[in-house]
């Protein structure tokens, strides 16, 4: 419920503040005072589109606030939510936007800052809007199936369900279908591939073992020659020197006690260390010892392994994961038609679910197109539309998530009129109570739902402004109702009533609303049924409508 409005520096209005009760709230006040204005302001901070030079003259810029306390379980929340921000129960909704003169607009949602578009989702959900021109509801045909699912109350869940899973079905199905006929046209390439890769089957590292290899086998020969003549100085000539420079110590040693120990143990080691390098060129000659057949072979193998990376884009040590990719893809080759067979019959089992759960929704919408098509019946008469007829067409649509039903409401305003959609036959006066019918059918007990109806009545009068006056009481005592009126019917019906008033100085023109005492009410409907000049028979009249 809309508990309280705050205007600042829009349009005419300086400083505004409202407060809101539940029921039916009235606004009425002479042509041009300004009432519209009270809904463009209401507009903008619940993110509706409408008119950008919002900010009133000379101001820096315009703010609304707008207050609403909601029940526990009122969808808004489920809004907040998703947009993330917490709304602790028993707290107000504070909704806040600020708009500059160059236009640009700021939201604040409980003094958090957030976009239009969060304020949309909330103005959806907190107040409806309706007119006697208002394409957001009821006169837009788009919105029929919605509102005669609203007024049947059947679950959706299961037929949306149906329709999620006959998609995903049939996106599997596609997407199969076109990495078989992708993988199809590449047969021939994969089978190739894999053949030639399977013969050679690289192994990670393998590349550079045979580069190492083949650049040792290129250096082998002209090493080898200095290896050997290496070995043969250590072994023949040095060898030999050393045993005999040690034999001579020995003998020497005898007839100098202790003094030649120390060169002796030197000799000792170095014959140790020269076996030591003997041993190790040996053993390097022997890694040498390879035929050209051998390096032909490593060449022939570490050329194929780079034409192979080549050929295929990859790196040499990349080629055994392509070669186990392309395996996978030829087996998926391989096992696709069976696979496509498997998808085919889930898709047709989901298809299946889909359309009887349609089929079902279809029938329950069939039912309660005829129980509304009576309470509209039963709503017209207290309007004074008695012999118009209202009637809930349902055609094949789209198939969609909520089914492939179109529904459309099409009226007849007298016997023998041809019947058409709602928003193209029925006139000014007659829309407004199409309209107000519509409205009380549809609306159930909604706790915190606020409607706001702009100038419904416009184009009636007597007998049937007062039923237009009694369909809106009635509606309010389900949900908080502001009615903006011409008539003094309607507006004797209001649990609580304001007045618009426009004054205007030498300097600038300002808009006011006024709260009505029950002596202001009557002056107010005596106005409304006399104008200028009010009389005190017109007085007795208002003071009439209201005890009515």
């Amino acid at each position: 419920m809309l508990t309280s409005l705050e205007i600042r520096d829009v349009l005419i209005i300086d400083r505004l503040s409202l407060t809101f009760k539940p029921g039916l709230n009235v606004l009425t006040g002479e042509t041009g005072a300004g009432k519209s204005i009270l809904l463009d302001a209401l507009g903008m901070v619940l993110g509706w589109r409408g008119r950008a030079d919002l900010v009133r003259q000379g101001a820096a810029q315009g703010e609304v606030v707008a207050v609403f306390d909601l029940p526990k379980d009122h969808i808004a929340l489920d809004v907040l939510k998703d947009a993330g921000i917490s709304a602790e129960l028993g707290e107000d909704l504070i909704l806040r936007r600020v708009v500059t003169p160059d236009g640009r607009k700021q939201g604040y949602v409980n003094d958090r800052r957030v976009s239009g578009e969060v304020l949309r989702d909330l103005g959806e959900v907190l107040v409806e809007l309706h007119g006697q021109n208002d394409d957001r509801g009821l006169l837009n045909p788009r919105g029929h199936r919605r509102l005669l699912d609203t007024f049947g109350a059947y679950d959706l869940a299961p037929l949306r369900g149906a329709w999620r899973d006959q998609t995903e079905a049939r996106g599997a199905l596609s997407l199969a279908q076109e990495a078989l006929s992708k993988a199809a046209a590449d047969e021939d390439f994969l089978r190739h591939a894999v053949a030639e890769l399977n013969k050679f089957m690289p192994e990670i590292g393998e590349e550079a073992l045979l580069d190492a290899r083949r650049r040792t086998m290129q250096a082998a020969e002209k090493v080898r020659v200095d290896l050997a003549k290496a070995l043969a100085a250590l072994g023949g000539g040095a060898g030999a020197l050393l045993h005999d420079a040690q034999r001579w110590l020995e003998g020497a040693s005898e007839k100098f006690d202790s003094a030649l120990d120390s060169p002796l143990a030197a000799l000792a080691r170095a014959q140790i260390e020269l076996a030591d390098a003997e041993e190790g060129v040996e053993r390097v000659l022997r890694a040498l010892d390879f035929s050209p057949a051998e390096l032909e072979q490593v060449e022939e193998r570490l050329f194929a392994i780079r034409a192979l990376a080549r050929k295929y884009g990859v790196l040499a040590d990349d080629l055994g994961s392509l070669a186990e990719s392309l395996r996978q893809k030829l087996e998926a080759l391989d096992l696709g038609t069976a696979g496509l067979e498997k998808l085919h019959t889930a898709l047709s089992q989901a298809e299946l679910a889909y359309r009887i759960k349609a089929a079902a929704i279809s029938e329950s919408r069939k039912v309660s197109a005829k129980r509304l098509d009576r309470a509209m019946a039963a709503e017209l008469a207290p309007l004074k539309m008695e012999r118009a007829s209202f009637v809930t067409e349902i055609s094949n649509g789209d198939p969609g998530p909520e089914g492939s039903d179109a529904v459309t409401f099409t009226v007849a305003t007298n016997p023998g009129a041809p019947a058409g959609p709602l928003n193209k036959i029925a006139s000014g006066g007659e829309l407004s109570r199409f309209l107000l019918a519509l409205k009380v059918c549809l609306t159930g007990e909604f706790p915190g739902q606020t409607m706001i109806f702009d100038e419904i009545d416009r184009g009636v009068g007597g007998a049937t402004a007062d039923a237009v006056g009694r369909r809106l009481r009635a509606l309010a005592e389900r949900a908080q109702v502001l009615v903006v009126t011409h008539s003094p019917q309607v507006a004797a019906f209001g649990a609580a009533h304001w007045r618009v008033e426009k004054k205007q100085t030498d300097k600038e023109t300002l808009s006011t609303v006024v709260p009505l005492t029950p002596a202001d009410r009557i002056e107010e409907i005596a106005r409304m049924l006399a104008g200028d000049r009010i009389t005190d028979a017109a007085r007795d009249a208002a003071r009439e409508l209201m005890r009515a």
